[in-house]
């Protein structure tokens, strides 16, 4: 059954991959806050097979994908999940579930840092770290769509796609620091940082590229002390951030996808018994857009009542 009253029961058709998958499988990420045993996944797409009471938004047959429950586990690497009714939304039209099941915590990542956190708008000087990759690359677009100009950090192998997708500006970091480069280092107003202080002190560069008063959304690794500290000396802000189901913000999502305005990366697929592989994969990095599983749901047992 649905379950509780307001919650839906959805059919899974596909799931999204994303670096908290991995990490929280190795004890990290969001680890701490699950119980065992613990299915991963949180980004999914399917369709509605039954609704708790007090739902009117979705119906069963209803198409829908969403990231819902996270931080807590939803358990999207399965046949099956539950959850309320107002963290999904309807799937863009124009995709299919294994592109639908890419959007949700990549692209919500994206929305919430580049529109609610750092409210980016037209005429702003965006730079996106990692811009290739699944938060990047709609970082990238919904910053253009907004009328921003963007910078966008990647290998050189991705520069022509990032170019496609609207970033105004690409930087090759295998090569080059982007607080050398001439046209990131001018009075840029926001940094979207994806790769976080792990990594060659990506978030401490960043401040040397924002103007006086500019912002830093630090992303994967949130604020640390020393991070604060050297931000308020520069004269610009930091933001800590981390992803909210949001069900409003899909249905805009999906919009803008349907309308042509943003496009989904799919790198590759894997069935849902090669989980680990996907994994594997990811950690690798260097992926282009996002990875997903198929799950294969001809044959499933269906949730009995008392389950």
């Amino acid at each position: 059954m649905a379950g509780l009253p307001t919650e839906v029961l959805v059919r899974v058709h596909a799931a999204g991959v994303n670096p908290v998958d991995w990490k929280t499988h190795e004890g990290q990420g969001m680890a701490g806050l699950q119980t065992s045993p613990l299915i991963l996944g949180w980004d999914v797409s399917g369709v509605v097979e039954e609704v708790g009471f007090g739902v009117t938004t979705l119906a069963p047959g209803d198409e829908v994908y969403g990231m819902p429950w996270f931080p807590r586990a939803v358990g999207g690497f399965a046949e099956y999940v539950t959850a309320p009714a107002r963290q999904w939304a309807r799937k863009p039209a124009a995709l299919d579930h294994v592109h639908a099941a890419a959007v949700p915590l990549a692209a919500l990542t994206a929305w919430q840092t580049v529109v609610d956190t750092a409210r980016v708008r037209a005429g702003r000087r965006v730079l996106i770290t990692a811009a290739a990759g699944g938060v990047g690359h709609f970082a990238v677009q919904f910053a253009r769509h907004l009328g921003a100009h963007v910078i966008a950090t990647a290998s050189a192998a991705r520069h022509s796609w990032l170019k496609e997708l609207g970033a105004d500006e690409t930087i090759d970091y295998t090569t080059t620091c982007f607080e050398d480069a001439a046209d990131a280092a001018d009075a840029v107003d926001v940094v979207v940082d994806l790769v976080g202080d792990a990594h060659d002190q990506t978030s401490t560069r960043s401040l040397k590229v924002l103007r006086p008063g500019g912002l830093l959304v630090a992303v994967p690794a949130g604020v640390s002390p020393e991070l604060a500290k050297a931000a308020e000396a520069a004269g610009t802000h930091v933001a800590p951030y981390l992803v909210e189901p949001d069900g409003a913000a899909l249905t805009t999502i999906a919009g803008l996808i349907d309308a042509g305005h943003v496009a989904v990366g799919v790198e590759e697929t894997f069935p849902l018994e090669q989980a680990s592989a996907a994994h594997v994969r990811g950690e690798a990095g260097r992926t282009r857009g996002k990875l997903v599983l198929t799950v294969l749901t001809d044959h499933v047992r269906k949730p009995s009542s008392s389950e």
